[in-house]
């Protein structure tokens, strides 16, 4: 069954989770906010219900779920109908790009970022938020992995892994932040961005396209 099956038949329930744990989604929003530019076209891989790529002025989203893009369009995103592994865009499309946690979703994200790589410009820059395997977050999603109908069939990295697959992809690292220090069922307050990677779950990574 292909990944998005889940997203597909469960997209409101998808939907409900940003209000059941909004102090989350807007410390993720805060987090990613730096890091994306505000100037020049953007797209967002696996761009979902366009929850991040609205409040963030991503202009594009691409998704492989026509009822996630339903919701995208619906917040005013330019939205294609694709998967991350084969983008349909030409070469230098965008000035950068944005995936918040699709990397754990796709097949191959070593394909993913190589096309995230080619359909930048030169210079252009990816931003990648993820849920951090060894955070305690990270370990609470594993070990409950099989209840959960989004996550049963995802495939969760740990921040050296996702720095690696961002270096192979010929991308150089620029920054890392990182929120969330409280467990999903705690988080009752927004919290802040901080520095660095390793002490929280939410961790977001800018690289720049090299040559």
């Amino acid at each position: 069954m292909p990944r998005e099956a889940a997203f597909e038949t469960h997209h409101q329930r998808y939907e409900q989770w940003f209000e059941t744990h909004e102090a989350a989604y807007i410390s993720e929003l805060l987090a990613l906010r730096p890091f994306v530019p505000w100037e020049g076209r953007g797209i967002e891989i696996g761009v979902g219900s366009g929850r991040f790529a609205a409040p963030l002025g991503v202009q594009v989203g691409v998704d492989p779920s026509p009822a996630m893009l339903v919701y995208a369009a619906a917040r005013g995103i330019e939205v294609v109908e694709g998967t991350a592994e084969n983008l349909p865009f030409a070469e230098g499309s965008f000035d950068h790009a944005l995936s918040v946690t699709s990397i754990c979703f796709v097949d191959s994200p070593a394909r993913m970022l190589a096309e995230a790589r080619r359909v930048l410009k030169p210079g252009g820059r990816l931003v990648i938020g993820f849920v951090d395997r060894e955070s305690d977050l990270g370990q609470n999603y594993l070990a409950h992995q099989a209840e959960n109908v989004f996550y049963r069939d995802a495939t969760f990295y740990s921040a050296d892994e996702v720095a690696r697959l961002l270096l192979d992809a010929g991308f150089s690292i620029s920054a890392w932040g990182q929120t969330l220090a409280q467990p999903l069922t705690e988080t009752r307050e927004i919290e802040p961005l901080r520095a660095g990677r390793g002490q929280n779950a939410f961790l977001v990574v800018a690289a720049t396209r090299s040559g």
